[in-house]
Order: structure tokens, then sequence, then C-alpha cells
């Protein structure tokens, strides 16, 4: 007799795969029904992406922009695209290049790019926002935070945090008061804030070119004449000085006076930005806080390299002597008062070593080393004096024998009340 037992078996064998196929796709479609509500959930409630939609927060946070590069001295910065210039609507990134429509200039070297080069657009920065963090911790004065606009909650805004409740707010000469104080930046924050004025590493490669440079020759920003100070015949990106120890020579950043057609190739201390259309520069108003930044190189044990920040016609110094020994100083007409000392390493022959000084925010910071020096001008608006018809003023001076580079000068961001 025949054992049909195996044909049976084999007969139901499709069925428990078919059933199993079934649960397969209905388990995947339960995973996936599951994942979504928690996407949303986790979006509607905890964290979401948001795209910056325009540039008024730039450069720490872009809308969409163009990528340039200085045709001059290489120097990399970013030019904000506006849709409606090119007849398209808000939040628009066109899918390949458009002509530039309006001439940018380079926040550096100062040499302006003429319009119509097509570059692409780059799409807005990306952000995390975590929605529930103010459910266990209060809003922090300079955060940035993401809010809904009030008269069209649709929309929303992207902006940093200045104004707690019931404080009152003012803004003068470009800084932020609470309740009568000046509000310092953390550190982290002032990093993110300062816009280039000049970088001496980023120089024309054809500077002595005859009307290359928006008209001109270029020249570099400072002022040899009359000072030992050169600029290296090896690396032109070097500054160089050989004098006396104990004759100290000072080198002048020569920006064009408020409201002057620049004569040199300086950028001067406007609030302008690269990122903004140029014909605006003329409107911005002056910024003296200011920070100058290079690696300076002794080559003997003797001299000493500083620093100058004018302000409302008030000089701050800061220096450190080969000895170690830092000092800041205020000089008001022909007196100079000793503000604060101290005694660091003494820099090494041969070594290069960050040198950094800063006035912002009514305060001098003074870095060396690592090592660092303060002085609190006070907080309130009448704690300095104001003579703001008073051009700030930056020199970098020095005695012995020396050599500086990645030489910079900085200013801090300047808000107004529009």
């Amino acid at each position: 007799m025949v054992d049909n037992r195996n044909d049976k078996t084999d007969r139901k064998k499709p069925l428990v795969k078919k059933k199993d196929r079934a649960a397969e796709i209905a388990n995947t479609f339960e995973w996936l029904i599951t994942a979504f509500i928690l996407a949303f959930v986790f979006r509607a409630f905890v964290m979401e992406a948001f795209r910056i939609p325009t540039g008024s927060m730039a450069d720490t946070l872009k809308g969409a922009h163009f990528r340039l590069r200085c045709t001059q001295c290489g120097y990399p910065y970013d030019h904000g695209f506006v849709p409606h210039y090119y007849g398209m609507a808000e939040d628009t990134i066109p899918p390949g290049p458009v002509p530039i429509r309006q001439e940018t200039q380079c926040p550096s070297c100062g040499y302006r790019i003429p319009a119509g080069e097509r570059v692409p657009v780059a799409n807005g920065d990306r952000i995390l926002v975590l929605k529930c963090i103010y459910q266990f911790k209060d809003p922090h004065r300079w955060d940035v935070i993401v809010f809904k606009n009030p008269i069209n909650p649709a929309e929303n805004y992207i902006k940093r945090l200045i104004g707690l409740p019931g404080e009152t707010i003012e803004i003068i000469d470009g800084d932020i008061y609470i309740d009568g104080l000046i509000a310092r930046k953390p550190p982290q924050v002032q990093k993110e804030l300062w816009m280039p004025i000049y970088d001496n590493d980023f120089r024309p490669v054809n500077p002595n070119q005859q009307g290359a440079f928006n008209g001109r020759r270029w020249t570099p920003p400072f002022q040899f004449e009359g000072s030992s100070w050169a600029i290296s015949d090896e690396d032109p990106t070097q500054l160089l000085l050989d004098s006396p120890p104990g004759r100290p020579s000072a080198l002048k950043y020569k920006a064009p006076m408020p409201g002057e057609k620049a004569l040199t190739s300086a950028n001067g201390f406007a609030a302008t930005y690269a990122y903004n259309e140029v014909f605006n520069y003329s409107r911005m108003p002056t910024v003296s806080d200011l920070m100058v930044r290079f690696y300076v190189e002794p080559a003997g044990p003797e001299g000493q390299i500083g620093i100058t920040l004018g302000k409302y016609g008030i000089d701050y110094k800061a220096w450190v002597n080969m000895d170690g020994t830092m000092t800041l100083s205020k000089v008001n007409g022909d007196r100079e008062t000793i503000l604060a000392t101290r005694k660091a390493t003494p820099p090494t022959p041969g070594v290069r070593t960050l040198v950094k000084f800063a006035n912002v925010d009514h305060r001098l910071l003074f870095e060396y080393d690592g090592n660092e020096l303060f002085v609190d001008l006070g907080r309130t608006p009448d704690a300095l004096e104001r003579n703001t018809e008073a051009a700030p003023r930056v020199e970098i001076f020095g005695a012995g024998k020396l050599a500086l580079s990645h030489v910079a000068l900085f200013r801090d961001v300047h808000y107004t009340g529009r």
C-alpha cells in the first residue's frame, strides 16, 4: 500500500509560507506606522530640524547664499542670495548657477568683485532645535532660539535671545544694555561674533599692477614710513622689526576716516558685512570694539611686543616684555595710567607665541601664550568718556628683533535699533 503522507505534507508547505509572508508584511507595516507615529511625536514635542530662511543672523547662521572667494587675495566669504531680486518667491533656491546682481566686497583686502558672475546658490544652514529644553531650565541670554511670528504663526523666526521678562533693554553705540548695565557676551558667543577687518595672511597676487585693485594699486594697510617695521622679503605675510630693545617702534593701521573715501587698501571700522549689499556700506555706523591677533617670534631675550586700541579718543595699550611681564595701561592725552600687570613665562627666542588684545563690552582682554590679563572698565553707559567724534585707532608696537605672523584685525558685532 502506497504511503501518501509525504504528498499531504508537501501540499501544506506553500500555505505555511504564504501565512509567514503575510505575517512579515503585516509586521513591517506595524513597525512603519509605529516609527511614523514616534517620528511625528518626536518632531512635535522633542526636536525638529529648521532651515535658516534669511541672512539676518549671518555670519553665525546663514540663509541661502553665494560661496565666494576673493579673486585678488583668495579670502573665502559668503554673500546673501535674495530671491525677490531675481523675481523668485521667498525661500526659493534656484536649481543652477545664477548671476550675482550686485558687486561684492572682500571683508579682508577690500577688493570689490563686479556683478555678473554666475555662481551656484548654497542652501541655508540647518539647525536642530530641542523643543522641550525650556521645560527643564530657563532661557539664557544669548541663546539661539526659534519662535513663532505673533502676527503670522505659520512663520518661524530664528534669533539670538537678548532680553528676558521684566528687563529694560537699550542699544547704545552698538552694545546691549540690560537695566542700565552692559550685557557682556560669553566667550563662546563672542568668538562667533568677531567680524574680519583685515587678515595679513591673504594678500593680493598682483599688488603692484597699475589700477588692478579697485582702480588703483594695492598697498599694505600699515604706515611703514617712519617706523622700524618692514615686510619680510621671504614671506610677505610676515612683519619684521629690528630696533634697539629700549626704543619701541609703532606700526599704525591706516583705516579711512568715517565718511571718507578710502585712499588706501585698508578696510575701515564701519559695521559692514560681506554678506550684505555694498550700496549700504556708506550708511553703516563706526565700530570701536576691536581685537588684534598675531603670533610673535622673538629673536632674542630683550625687547617687547604690544598693541594699542583707541576708543573714544583714549588709547588702551597691552604689551608683554621679554622677561614675561604683561601690562595693561590707559593713555588719556599725555597721561598714562597702569591698569594691571602680571608675570608670565618669558617668551622663548625662536618660538612663535599667540598674542591677542581686545577692547570689547567695556572690558580689556589681553592674552599671551595662554596667560590672560583683563580689566573691567565699568558696566554703565557713562563708565567710559564718550568722545564719539574720535575715530578708532589700531597700532602694533614693539622693540628688539621680532617677527609677526598671522596678523589679523577684527571688530565686534554692532547692534542697531532697526
